[in-house]
């Protein structure tokens, strides 16, 4: 379970856009980004990890931070 940053947190950012972003729309959206993350890893560098984080606590703090946006397709 995430804490940092709180899940009700990341949902309104998300939420930012005017739709409503549920708790399943965040974990496509987590899931998807930190599939992006892993593979650019594995091109770049596959042993090294820069942020000394987990590819999904990376996509959450991008979240908080509002680089990553949801959008409905």
């Amino acid at each position: 379970m995430i804490n940092v940053p709180p899940v009700d947190s990341l949902i309104a950012k998300l939420d930012e856009n005017g739709g409503h972003v549920s708790r399943y729309a965040l974990c496509v959206v987590v899931a998807k980004r930190a599939r992006q993350l892993i593979e650019q890893n594995s091109v770049n560098n596959p042993r090294e990890n820069p942020h000394r984080l987990k590819e999904i606590a990376l996509a959450c703090e991008e979240i908080e931070e509002g680089k990553i946006k949801a959008v409905k397709d």
